[in-house]
């Protein structure tokens, strides 16, 4: 983990924010998912009206074939997860396992578990529903470390909350480019004793190169970050899959599925392929929990 260094004024707007979030986790369950989060709903749908082209725009191109009043309903449902997941993400500041056994329902825990168990393995998921929990998965598992593999924030107050947000003795953040020296680094003794876990968010916007690769994905023609396949096949990593399917609010259920063992022969970009058609069904299933928001589709082929 990089520190980001701070002046006196930024370390006390970095306290005092914290010291916020702390206590409104420590706020009961319904004061925060029925009187906060409905608020923030509000707010973000009727009078901030955040980014309603952008996501209204990208739910019209991906889904052609449902009506106004079915991609109206999606968004309505999409603008609550998006306030959901603010909640979601300022409560994990008191994070502990009972909380996260009560956040999160680990699906085949213990077969996955089984898999991996003395092996480093990538984890590769996407912007749907409180992608923030995987981080979790270093609690239910403790011989395991989560690495979770980000794009520092350009702000230094937000990115040093981010920072404690996420680390912990079960997980921590390493820059997406610096990803590959930190695990060649750490890959023969791991991190405390423990195998790594690298966490990659791989449905990103990526920059766009003379050599990207195009997937047909949500109707439109898309490249993807290709990371988690290079590290793959590079160090022969297993690789997974991350499902996530929200139960009520603030609650949801995780589940692995494997796409690369770590020793099949596979083509360039087999890999990113079967996480792209893995994803597009779970979008395509519960619409709601994908990020809208984002300008995804910036690059024209």
């Amino acid at each position: 983990m990089e520190r980001v260094e701070l002046n006196a004024l930024q370390r006390a707007w970095v306290e005092l924010l914290w010291g916020g979030m702390r206590l409104f986790a420590a706020m009961p369950y319904w004061f925060k998912y029925y009187v906060v989060e409905n608020l923030l709903f509000f707010l973000l749908y009727y009078v901030l009206r955040y980014r309603r082209k952008v996501v209204w725009r990208n739910l019209r191109n991906s889904f052609p074939d449902k009506s106004d009043t079915e991609l109206w309903i999606v968004r309505r449902r999409f603008y609550r997860t998006l306030a959901e997941i603010f909640v979601d993400t300022v409560d994990m500041a008191r994070k502990n396992r009972t909380k996260a056994c009560e956040m999160l329902t680990v699906e085949g825990f213990e077969q996955q578990a089984q898999q991996v168990r003395g092996r480093d393995w990538i984890a590769m998921l996407a912007h749907f529903g409180c992608w923030e929990y995987c981080s979790y998965w270093g609690l239910f598992e403790p011989s395991q470390m989560v690495v979770a593999v980000y794009h520092p924030l350009r702000s230094p107050v937000m990115e040093r909350l981010y920072q404690r947000l996420r680390n912990s003795s079960f997980a921590t953040t390493v820059a997406m480019k610096e990803c590959v020296r930190f695990y060649v680094r750490h890959r023969d003794t791991g991190l405390e004793g423990k195998n790594m876990v690298l966490g990659l968010i791989a449905d990103q916007n990526p920059p766009r190169r003379p050599n990207s690769h195009w997937f047909r994905f949500l109707n439109q023609d898309t490249i993807f970050f290709d990371g988690g396949e290079k590290l793959a096949r590079k160090f022969r990593l297993p690789v997974y899959f991350v499902g996530m399917d929200r139960i009520r609010r603030g609650r949801y259920r995780m589940w692995f599925e494997q796409i690369y063992d770590g020793v099949e022969e596979v083509a360039e970009n087999e890999i990113t392929e079967r996480y792209v058609r893995r994803l597009e069904r779970m979008i395509r299933e519960r619409p709601e929990l994908w990020m809208w928001s984002h300008k995804r589709w910036k690059h024209k082929r």
